[in-house]
């Protein structure tokens, strides 16, 4: 079986300023370093196809997909939200964003990738139902869950989130859902300052303080998590990959390495073997010391590729 890299240059060319942290140079030092380690020649590139407008419904209001299509510049930027802005190539990034996960899903459940990654930008897990928020447009994790459930016919997913900040937008949009659980760990008091307070019962948060290392993580991952998705017993299992817990990342303040996030990815493929016939569908969140992060995600893929 075979890793699908999936991703596509539209991606690159939504950006929101020079001084940006969410920048295309993120894409740019994923596939250069996977290049250079010689991994990429190992997974299935696949280009990212903009997702279907029903795919989107599925996580979001109508009209909030029909507003943020009006609100597109031809020239320059359009601020949505105090961090979040607009530029005229934004919408065909953010469609192929999420479209990317979709057809993600759908390689893996027909049996052509065991899994893979989806290198696109710009993330999503802060996006709400009906609201763009923290560089997000679409929650292009909770649209891929969405499409696993509804268009293939599971009847449990589980959507991970390893992220340094907590995916407020994938937790409001699939709360109470018994279809999924979701379970992630994140920096608290933090950005955007939620999931500490009464989460969902599908909803397994960890907050952890600033300064948190790898040895803590991983007890969170085989205490909490793993028995957690064991009993619920996934038949898929989406990241939400977001690398900004490493230790060099300044928009964060945790200590994860690349080993903690290549320990992270190889429990999560053990639970994969035993509910899910091994199918992981990983979507890039955050991550913005480009060293660090291509570092990180090349940790990850090698773990998914089995190399």
């Amino acid at each position: 079986m075979h890793t699908g890299f999936i991703t596509h240059s539209a991606c690159a060319a939504h950006e929101m300023g020079s001084w940006h942290p969410e920048s295309p140079a993120r894409l740019a030092a994923i596939h250069d370093h996977l290049i250079a380690v010689g991994l990429l020649q190992h997974l299935v590139a696949i280009d990212a196809p903009v997702a279907s407008r029903d795919a989107l419904a599925r996580a979001h209001d109508r009209e909030y997909i029909d507003h943020l299509e009006s609100r597109i510049p031809k020239q320059g930027y359009v601020s949505v939200d105090p961090d979040t802005a607009m530029n005229p190539a934004t919408w065909d990034a953010a469609l192929r964003a999420a479209g990317g996960v979709v057809e993600a899903v759908d390689h893996v459940m027909r049996g052509e990738l065991e899994n893979a990654f989806c290198a696109v930008r710009p993330p999503g897990h802060h996006a709400r139902h009906a609201h763009a928020m923290g560089f997000c447009f679409f929650n292009n994790v909770a649209v891929g869950a969405r499409h696993a459930l509804e268009a293939h016919g599971l009847q449990r997913v589980a959507v991970i989130d390893f992220d340094v900040h907590h995916g407020n937008g994938t937790e409001e949009i699939l709360a109470d859902d018994d279809r999924v659980l979701m379970a992630s760990f994140f920096q608290h008091p933090f950005y955007p300052y939620s999931g500490s307070e009464s989460p969902a019962k599908n909803m397994i948060n960890v907050p952890l303080p600033a300064g948190t290392r790898g040895d803590m993580v991983r007890q969170v991952v085989d205490e909490v998590w793993v028995p957690a998705l064991d009993a619920f017993e996934p038949e898929m299992i989406f990241i939400s990959a977001g690398f900004d817990a490493h230790r060099e990342d300044d928009l964060g303040q945790m200590g994860l390495v690349e080993s903690d996030y290549a320990f992270i990815t190889r429990r999560l493929m053990e639970v994969a073997d035993r509910h899910a016939k091994s199918r992981i569908v990983s979507s890039l969140e955050g991550g913005y010391n480009l060293s660090a992060l291509a570092r990180s995600v090349a940790a990850h893929v090698k773990a998914l590729a089995q190399l």
